[in-house]
């Protein structure tokens, strides 16, 4: 049986005067695990990490800690009573407070204080003040703070977002293995998709208050469930199709095999990545014409049209290395069936 270290059931949260920012949600997070909160500002992310933090008093539902019921309708624990680690994005380190007193707020003995200062790598910077550190310095000072109580979970909210992008990759792959070393349970919230994918062990993906699907990382990314979650996770190309004797027709072809009804009117989304430039080889393949062409790092990015009977229609392919055809080209087009997604046509999906 998986032991649980938080629990947030049917909960609730209305800010005064406002509408729901969280409408009945339900997720647990085990021991160990690190869960990623992911969606657009203002889907009630935050608010859920800090019901789960005791900073919000929940509107409806319960939070367990554990065990132990920590916030209910009539119930609620103050923050400091709850044994959980908070990092906000803006790191709130003590600016007249050196390292060491920094990380030694977290409650911890200074044994474990000495240990977490050398484990990070700020031993030697131990009786600098905050501003005269890097982003990333004040980044592990602030984690070791969150550390030093050794909380029952921690709580991350936007940790990484300050840093500049050179930076960014590194500090969060250190702060993801000392996590997963010292066997912390962690609650992460971000809006990076990218980010999301590479720290957790499962994601829930939120919008207007709401969980639209969770599960391990590479399930939602190659298994949407939605029009939503499949474009949250990065760019696509959207095409009308239609279900031919259970085949998904569009103007690119014949694409996959589906179950939806005969004749549903659908909305195909296929990813960059899916889409291939190849030699023309004969009259049942999609003709594209470049349109442009860009060097995206490890990837080319082109543009292209594709004619159909009520216009061009404009696409998007990555293809790796390096690859830039002129504008006037024209190609063949391949598509990878398991980079496409369909979805009945919907005006919301």
């Amino acid at each position: 049986m998986i032991d649980v270290a938080l629990s947030l059931r049917n909960v609730s949260f209305a800010y005064d005067g406002r509408g729901p920012a969280v409408s009945n949600v339900s997720f647990d997070v085990a021991q160990g695990e690190f869960l990623c909160l992911l969606g657009p500002s203002g889907c009630g992310k935050t608010t859920c990490l800090r019901i789960a933090a005791g900073l919000n008093r929940l509107t409806d539902g319960e939070v367990c800690l554990g065990q132990s019921l920590v916030a209910a309708r009539n119930k609620h624990l103050a923050p400091e009573r709850r044994s959980v680690g908070l990092m906000f994005q803006d790191f709130a380190l003590f600016p007249h407070m050196n390292v060491r007193a920094n990380v030694a707020f977290g409650k911890g003995r200074d044994a474990d204080i000495e240990g977490l200062l050398i484990q990070l790598d700020l031993a030697p910077l131990a009786g600098a003040l905050p501003h005269e550190l890097s982003g990333g310095q004040q980044q592990r000072v602030a984690l070791a703070r969150a550390l030093a109580a050794k909380p029952d979970i921690l709580l991350l909210d936007e940790p990484f977002s300050g840093l500049d992008p050179s930076l960014r990759a590194k500090v969060r792959d250190d702060t993801l293995h000392i996590i997963k070393e010292s066997g912390t349970t962690a609650l992460m919230v971000t809006h990076d998709p990218d980010e999301a994918l590479f720290m957790a062990d499962r994601l829930a993906v939120m919008r207007e208050g709401e969980i639209v699907q969770m599960g391990a990382p590479n399930d939602l990314f190659f298994h949407p469930e939605s029009a939503f979650v499949a474009q949250f996770f990065g760019e696509t190309n959207l095409l009308p199709g239609t279900v031919d004797q259970g085949w998904v027709v569009t103007d690119l072809g014949r694409l996959r095999q589906t179950t939806l009804p005969h004749k549903s009117k659908l909305d195909v989304l296929i990813r960059p990545e899916g889409l291939n430039l190849c030699q023309l080889k004969g009259p049942g393949m999609a003709s594209v014409e470049v349109e442009a062409s860009r060097q995206l790092g490890r990837q080319s990015m082109i543009h292209m049209a594709l004619a159909t009977g009520h216009g061009n229609l404009h696409l998007h392919c990555k293809m790796e290395g390096q690859f830039l055809p002129e504008p006037g080209e024209r190609f063949g087009l391949g598509v990878n069936p398991d980079l496409v997604y369909v979805f009945e046509a919907k005006g919301k999906n």
